[in-house]
């Protein structure tokens, strides 16, 4: 059974800077596709940005150069490194995997996700961006 389990999320002040985590078990993800999605109460979710087995990162254009992915393959972890904080990026994020992608992440999760077709989601982290 694949998990995989956010932390770091928390609430921090405009400007300020957190930094997320997942961690994933049962598949082996470090040649696939990983990334974060977020999803504010009574909107659709959106992608953030995506991450391929060899560390090459895809951003939404929102994210503005403001986060940076990252992953470590030894530990089946993925990260997303968030500064400038804004308001607006106030959400629930959600670390996904899929075992079935490895090139062009951003695009290709956000297809599965909009399918409903993502092998893997975390239950999810809440950031609150508060001025």
């Amino acid at each position: 059974q694949v998990t995989l389990v956010e932390s770091g999320g928390g609430s921090v002040q405009v400007g300020g800077s957190l930094r997320l985590s997942c961690r994933a078990s049962g598949y082996d993800y470090s040649s696939h596709c990983m990334g974060w999605f977020r999803q504010v109460p009574g909107k659709q979710r959106e992608a953030v940005a995506a991450i391929q087995g060899d560390g090459t990162p895809t951003y939404a254009d929102f994210v503005e150069g403001r986060f940076t992915v990252s992953r470590d393959n030894a530990k089946n972890e993925v990260y997303l490194e968030m500064n400038s904080l804004k308001s607006d990026d106030t959400a629930k994020y959600f670390c996904v995997a899929d075992r079935f992608s490895a090139l062009y992440c951003l695009v290709r999760l956000t297809a599965l996700a909009g399918r409903n077709n993502l092998d893997a989601w975390g239950q999810g982290t809440l950031v609150t961006v508060s001025s």
